[in-house]
């Protein structure tokens, strides 16, 4: 997968799960109290932390993505943690607000679980998505590595062919060096002969 797609995968992750915790600070958990509320709370933690998360694994493919495309997604990290920080804020205003039913009106309603059953069900999904990114770049370094010793192998491998042909060039330079000795001592030998 390219660093771009990479990372219009991790924004579409947090554009998922902003929405996910809009939805619990503007109408769930304005219309719940007692422990139901806390949950909801809770739970729109874990998202934020789970943005957190996601913001920083933008902020690292910036560093894979070409120069000519990097400043457009630099910005884009700069909004998506503005909008981080707006949601963290409202949370902490949702959370210290009084409203919702009261707690006798919650038990006379009815214990209704699903909200949170969709929630926690949301979260499984995520954490998933999660671990696949995980061993996605997992496998990426694998393959990194073993390239790199690819290619240390094949270096090592040319250095070797290159050591043997240097020693076969001297060789021959010896051999060649030995072959004028033998050829200037025949000639002082023919010479010698021709003068007697």
């Amino acid at each position: 997968m390219a660093s771009s797609e990479l990372f219009e995968s991790y924004e579409n992750d947090f554009t998922q799960v902003s929405a996910s915790i809009g939805v619990k600070i503007n109408n769930t958990i304005p219309s719940q109290a007692g422990e139901k509320r806390k949950a909801t709370i809770r739970a729109a933690e874990r998202e934020i932390e789970e943005a957190e998360e996601i913001v920083s694994q933008m902020e690292m493919e910036l560093l894979n993505l070409p120069q000519s495309i990097r400043s457009r997604f630099q910005a884009k990290t700069r909004t998506h943690k503005s909008d981080l920080d707006k949601l963290k804020r409202d949370l902490k205003r949702a959370s210290s607000r009084v409203s919702g039913p009261t707690d006798r009106e919650e038990l006379l309603a009815g214990a209704n679980g699903t909200d949170l059953d969709s929630a926690s069900m949301d979260q499984r999904a995520r954490l998933l998505t999660g671990t696949e990114r995980l061993a996605d770049s997992s496998r990426r370094l694998q393959d990194s590595h073993r390239i790199a010793l690819e290619t240390e192998t094949i270096g090592a491998n040319v250095l070797e062919d290159i050591r043997r042909q240097r020693e076969q060039i001297l060789h021959s330079r010896n051999t060649l060096m030995e072959a004028d000795s033998y050829i200037d001592k025949a000639q002082r030998t023919l010479k010698g002969m021709a003068r007697r």
